[in-house]
C-alpha cells in the first residue's frame, strides 16, 4: 500500500490545531464551507466540493489534543478506505502536524493531485489558526 505524508509547523497551539480538526466550524474554515461533521467517534462526516461531489469520512479515532483519525467511506474510488491521520505534537513555535493518508493501492494520477491537494489544504489550515482565515475550497488555490 501507498501512503501520503506531510508536515508542516503552525504557529498556533494544539488545541487550537485539534478544533479545527475536529469542528464543523474548524472544517469548513480550512477544507470546505460544505462541510457537516461532528467530534464523535463513529460518526460520519461530509465534505462536498461542488455540486457533484463529496466525501465522506467515518470518525475512527479522536485523541485530544494529539490525533485524528478518519476513515474515507465514500468518494473517489481511489479513496474509499483509506485513511487519514493528523498527529500533533507540541513545538517551540506552536504545533507540528504531520499527515498520512494511508491505503492507497497504487501510484496514479488520482495520488499525486491527492497529495498536493492535501499540501494546498494544510497550508489553508495553517492560515486559519495563525490568521483566524483559511482558505477552504473553492478558494484554496488563491
Amino acid at each position: 500500500m501507498k501512503s501520503i505524508y506531510h508536515r508542516v509547523v503552525i504557529e498556533a497551539p494544539v488545541e487550537k490545531v485539534y478544533e479545527a480538526l475536529t469542528t464543523q466550524e474548524g472544517l469548513s474554515g480550512w477544507w470546505t464551507p460544505e462541510t457537516k461533521a461532528k467530534s464523535e467517534v463513529g460518526s460520519t462526516s461530509r465534505f462536498a466540493f461542488g455540486p457533484d461531489y463529496f466525501k465522506e469520512m467515518k470518525v475512527e479515532e479522536l485523541k485530544p489534543p494529539s490525533r485524528v483519525k478518519w476513515l474515507c467511506v465514500k468518494g473517489y474510488e481511489d479513496w474509499v478506505g483509506t485513511t487519514i491521520t493528523f498527529e500533533l505534537q507540541p513545538h517551540d513555535k506552536g504545533t507540528s502536524l504531520f499527515l498520512r493518508h494511508d491505503g492507497w493501492k497504487e501510484y496514479t494520477e488520482g495520488f499525486a493531485a491527492c497529495s498536493y491537494d492535501w499540501a494546498i489544504f494544510l497550508r489553508s489550515l495553517k492560515f486559519l489558526c495563525e490568521t483566524g482565515k483559511g482558505l477552504p475550497y473553492p478558494n484554496h488555490y488563491k
